[in-house]
């Protein structure tokens, strides 16, 4: 089933791929207590299921992410998060595995969310709609899996809060999942972690086009407060080494490459001086014995960016799914659900014979580091779980899981083909 959707303060409308309706019968009971039911599941999926299928793959998207890992997404056009990845002949086969990706509970890319519309009401959930948890979007994937006629899955992978729903998966479903691959990612969200989160939802609510989560009512959109919220979260995606190669200290009108790339069409009338108030081009601050421009306008070229970064985002994203998605990660902590015993949440996996583990971490990822890989690869081992850990040396921070890299490619080529 294909349905159409609209979101951005343009309220652009774009067709998503296919949809199911879930819960029909039965509904599913929420980790806050709320129920849900006859609610969509967006999902794509990429090759074919075979006889006994035993070949499926769930892949499970980051924060912001989405179901198009390896087809063109339909709001911005480009191609999948993951195509390098996944496809006919690549990392993740498609001549050999029926791959599903689905868009998660929350999301603004088909699935239900606090843009669907309350049917009580008639107009959309916003900040009715129930709290979610990672756990309440894996118990939604295992229903649409249900709805496939697939009881076991050869492999869950994803990265970031993707990793966290594979997680989720061997402590929910341990007997319904064979290899299990969570790449730059924790067993818990960290406190530093939360408050950046609550900097960008407090970015989001403060702004008046907010308006209590009913701007879709008012044909209004937060843009700026959104937009905040993603230069916010953009820098914990990064590394330190990573702005320092890729901008330095480089301003906004210096002749390198980023610059051009991302300089805007019109330059801004500055001062020079501040008695003449003489009126000059940026373009002209290169021959002024000052490179600055005393304003505050964008001056240096990772500020130029940053906003690159918030000015696409609210193109292709629904500010409530946002606020609701955040709290989702907040929520998410396998020690502290077991009793402080990390162990403890992968007894039951540890009874799967076929149940098999590997970690993936990035030396320069400051958001989820490699510590925490460490400390769950010992948790996997002391409760005698087949696992491998990796840690990649990297030098483009949280998001070295979208880069293209041989010795990700390597790792998740030899762990996924193993029987």
């Amino acid at each position: 089933m294909k349905i159409k959707s609209s979101f951005g303060p343009s309220y652009k409308e774009f067709e998503i791929g296919e949809i199911v309706f879930l819960a029909q019968e039965k509904p599913l009971k929420l980790i806050s207590g709320a129920e849900i039911e006859n609610f969509p599941l967006a999902y794509q999926t990429y090759g074919k299921l075979n006889a006994d299928k035993s070949n499926a793959v769930l892949i499970c998207h980051a924060l912001t992410g989405d179901q198009y890992v390896a087809s063109t997404n339909p709001v911005t056009k480009k191609e999948g998060w993951w195509n390098w990845m996944v496809g006919d002949g690549k990392i993740i086969d498609t001549k050999k595995f029926f791959v599903i990706a689905t868009n998660i509970l929350g999301g603004c890319m088909g699935s239900f969310g606090p843009k669907a519309i309350d049917e009580k009401t008639g107009e959309p959930y916003g900040i009715n709609f129930p709290v979610i948890t990672i756990q309440d979007m894996v118990r939604a994937q295992n229903l649409l899996l249900e709805h496939l006629g697939i009881k076991k899955l050869h492999a869950v992978i994803g990265g970031s809060t993707g990793g966290m729903q594979a997680l989720a998966w061997a402590t929910l479903f341990p007997h319904k999942v064979k290899l299990v691959i969570p790449l730059a990612t924790s067993y818990r969200h960290s406190p530093q972690n939360i408050a950046f989160h609550e900097v960008g939802r407090q970015a989001i609510m403060a702004d008046p086009n907010w308006c209590n989560s009913k701007y879709p009512l008012q044909k209004k959109f937060p843009a700026s407060g959104l937009a905040l919220a993603r230069m916010t979260a953009h820098i914990t995606y990064l590394s330190e080494a990573a702005l320092q190669k890729k901008f330095g200290r480089d301003l906004k009108n210096s002749n390198s490459p980023v610059a051009n790339q991302l300089s805007e069409k019109s330059e801004p009338l500055i001062y020079k001086g501040s008695s003449s108030l003489k009126m000059v081009r940026n373009g002209d601050l290169r021959q002024s014995p000052n490179r600055f421009s005393f304003s505050f306008d964008r001056e240096f070229q990772v500020e130029n960016y940053l906003h690159h970064q918030g000015s696409s985002f609210v193109e292709r994203f629904d500010p409530n799914s946002y606020l609701y998605i955040t709290r989702a990660v907040d929520y998410f902590d396998l020690e502290s659900d077991c009793g402080k015993n990390l162990s403890d949440a992968f007894v039951e996996f540890a009874k799967n014979k076929e149940g098999k583990f590997c970690l993936i971490s990035f030396s320069d990822d400051w958001l989820f580091p490699p510590s925490e890989a460490k400390k769950l690869t010992h948790a996997l081992v002391a409760c005698g779980i087949n696992v491998s850990s990796v840690t990649i040396k990297s030098n483009a921070g949280h998001d070295s899981f979208l880069i293209e890299n041989e010795a990700l490619k390597n790792t998740i080529s030899g762990f996924i083909g193993c029987s």
